[in-house]
């Protein structure tokens, strides 16, 4: 055989087995997508840490390099999709600053063992408060006053009545830590609360609905906090809409996969739903132009927890996961998968 040939067939058996075999030792780090600036630093500075490259050229480095990356460090909003995983056959940790990983393929993480990690609880506050900041203003109606004021209409009349908050009917459709925040919150309104879950959470005196239409029919306003994923894509669907009532309030600060956005858009316009506080969207940051115009919907860039104060918590933690995973192989707030 010539020596040329010899040379393609050995380079082709050694890449095959790159590819293939797990790496010894922690291996390197990818980056997959934008993170907080601190986090970048860190990871790159600290593991040196390379990033996924965007376009065109992504596919002819995930074919050179992709076998040499154990661990990613991505964010809810990019994650590490199907096709990504795929491409790294030695991955073995994805670790996930934010609450939320639907962005990254569980099912293909679990077949293979792969280990991923979130930031729960160090959320929790902000995104509660944000949920309630949302419940009053719907019901106050305080940023439609603020622009009442601003574009002089106050000289020619007073600004119409709002709806109390105290008192009223709140259900929550998903109650775990940041729905609970949100429920201990509500009790200092007097507020009756109601929940939905897949089942009813031990040692809670709230009152468990088990359908969501029955939660939206005695409710004044609904609040998403359920997880994201396949299994609760548009969860809250025209029926529930309908349920909840022209008086009737949505909050979102979950995902905007859980709530059906075309349908939510087309009851508001009809006055089939009283008004809507929505944090999320399905397409970010692209918002539904139907929306933008509509005084009784407060509009939020996904900020729930956009505090100085929790996304350095939540850096924190996602450094803290990185560095246990490279130097124990476990994972501080591994997720169950």
């Amino acid at each position: 055989m010539p020596r040329s040939n010899l040379h393609n067939v050995i380079t082709s058996a050694e890449s095959q087995a790159r590819s293939t075999t797990p790496q010894d030792g922690p291996g390197r780090v990818l980056q997959v997508g934008p993170l907080m600036p601190i986090v970048q630093t860190a990871i790159a500075d600290e593991h040196d840490a390379v990033r996924l490259p965007d376009g065109t050229d992504r596919q002819a480095f995930l074919a050179d390099h992709g076998f040499e990356f154990t661990v990613a460090v991505t964010s809810g909003k990019i994650g590490v999709g199907s096709e990504l995983m795929a491409a790294l056959p030695n991955l073995r940790a994805v670790v996930n600053f934010g609450v939320g990983y639907d962005t990254t393929d569980v099912a293909q993480a679990r077949s293979r063992g792969i280990l991923i990690s979130n930031t729960p609880d160090v959320l929790n506050d902000c995104v509660a408060d944000t949920a309630l900041a949302l419940l009053l203003d719907v019901f106050r109606r305080t940023t439609a006053a603020d622009r009442f004021v601003r574009r002089g209409d106050w000289l020619r009349g007073n600004f119409p009545l709002a709806s109390k908050l105290s008192g009223k009917s709140i259900g929550i459709v998903g109650l775990g830590r940041i729905g609970t925040a949100i429920a201990h919150r509500l009790e200092g309104f007097n507020c009756v609360i109601s929940y939905h879950n897949r089942r009813p959470v031990p040692g809670v005196g709230y009152r468990y609905v088990d359908t969501l239409v029955e939660l939206a029919k005695t409710s004044d306003a609904l609040i998403v906090a359920a997880a994201g994923g396949a299994g609760s894509v548009k969860l809250i669907n025209s029926e529930v809409i309908a349920a909840l009532g022209p008086h009737g309030f949505l909050i979102n600060i979950a995902r905007g996969t859980v709530v059906d956005e075309a349908a939510l858009t087309a009851a508001l316009l009809s006055g089939e739903l009283g008004g809507a506080g929505l944090d999320v969207f399905e397409d970010e940051p692209n918002v539904p132009t139907a929306l933008l115009a509509l005084e009784n919907v407060v509009l939020l860039p996904h900020l729930a927890s956009g505090t100085i104060e929790t996304r350095a918590a939540m850096a924190e933690l996602t450094l803290a996961n990185l560095d246990q995973f490279l130097t124990a192989g476990t994972l501080r707030t591994p997720i169950a998968h």
